[in-house]
């Protein structure tokens, strides 16, 4: 006679339960130890962190009062989800233009915009690269945060070696590891602020390569080129901690020209100091894109980004930061619509270039495409 009791089916549903969360969490822990996720500084460069003065109890923190929302989670996610535009992404392949390294490069002074916040510069002989992301999306999920259709218009691979490469902050739609892997061996300098280093050693570049500061220190890049690292209003992280490395801006001064590049950053006061400080600038590049009311302090709406580009004084203003991936409610044609109108009204010279497209910075075109209409 068979004695043996069954479990409960309670208790059955519970072993099954538990270890269902089991896997699932071994499986996100063994995802998590992906080198794209990067590494937290420690040592020497920790130290340094922790002397900065924008370290405070023990994370970075912008200059002014920045939550990342002016609203409840849960509200800013019922708007994420159930108030988007039904064009965040375009119908169709967007109009681009076919890359000609030959004649970037014949230029003595030419820009040439990537999409979202990539763009590479020629100046005075010296190639320049901003916040690279050519693998094709902007999501460690895989088959997520897709390009725009004709929005890749290069890959890494077919980049020229770089003198000197910007990195603005850690996110993923600016720090892409695919592509930062392919580039390493073609860059001579990769400036980032302080902790970023970590991720970059991490992921194979040679301590001299980095060069990782603070806001406000300068740097002598040599053959007339001067670097400041400049505030911004952003935040950090690439993994469950954030705000342990450092988000900038640059003041790059070159023989010829100055430029700002801006980074992500929401509207605040350290547009004016930097402008005050060190302007004013022949070009000033600044975000523009992926903007919502529930973080308007982490991200400028396009009002507010022709205001960044007076309070630096910038003769030219180039807006970046979309037309290539969405990662907002708002049309993906909206930024580049609102930028150009109030641009107009203040009177701020401004370039719009399709991606792609040679921009001659000594005989700029400022007239409006309007290209995002076509």
């Amino acid at each position: 006679m068979n004695t043996k009791r069954k479990s409960p089916r309670w208790l059955l549903l519970l072993k099954r339960t538990i270890l269902l969360f089991a896997v699932l969490f071994a499986l996100t822990a063994s995802f998590m130890m992906h080198p794209q996720f990067g590494k937290r500084p420690a040592g020497e460069r920790l130290k340094r962190i922790q002397e900065s003065k924008q370290f405070k109890n023990g994370r970075f923190q912008n200059s002014n009062p920045t939550p990342q929302l002016t609203q409840s989670w849960s509200i800013a996610l019922c708007d994420y989800f159930c108030r988007r535009s039904d064009e965040t992404a375009p119908r169709h392949k967007i109009p681009t233009v076919a890359l000609n390294w030959k004649e970037l490069l014949a230029k003595s002074q030419s820009l040439v915009w990537l999409g979202h916040s990539s763009y590479f510069l020629h100046l005075d002989n010296k190639n320049i690269l901003v916040d690279p992301v050519l693998s094709g999306n902007i999501s460690p999920i895989p088959g997520s945060g897709k390009a725009f259709e004709g929005a890749d218009i290069t890959t890494a691979e077919e980049i020229p070696p770089i003198d000197y490469l910007f990195i603005s902050h850690d996110h993923y739609d600016h720090m892409d590891y695919k592509t930062l892997k392919t580039l390493q061996p073609r860059v001579g300098k990769i400036i980032v602020g302080l902790g970023v280093g970590s991720h970059l050693e991490y992921w194979g570049y040679r301590p001299d390569q980095i060069v990782e500061k603070d806001w406000w220190e300068e740097i002598d890049l040599g053959d007339g080129f001067k670097l400041t690292v400049t505030p911004a209003r952003h935040f950090s992280g690439r993994s469950i901690w954030t705000a342990n490395t450092l988000w900038v801006s640059y003041a790059l001064e070159t023989p010829s020209l100055k430029l700002y590049l801006g980074g992500d950053s929401g509207y605040d006061s350290h547009f004016k100091e930097i402008g005050d400080k060190l302007g004013p600038f022949d070009l000033a590049i600044l975000e523009n894109g992926q903007y919502d009311l529930s973080w308007k302090y982490i991200h400028m709406m396009p009002e507010e980004v022709v205001q960044a580009a007076k309070d630096l004084k910038a003769s030219l203003l180039l807006p970046v930061h979309s037309s290539k991936f969405v990662l907002a409610n708002h049309a993906w044609y909206e930024p580049l619509e609102r930028v150009s109108k109030e641009a107009k009204k203040q009177q701020q010279g401004l370039l719009t270039p399709l991606i792609g497209e040679l921009v001659d910075l000594e005989h700029a075109n400022t007239a409006p495409s309007y290209w995002w209409k076509i």
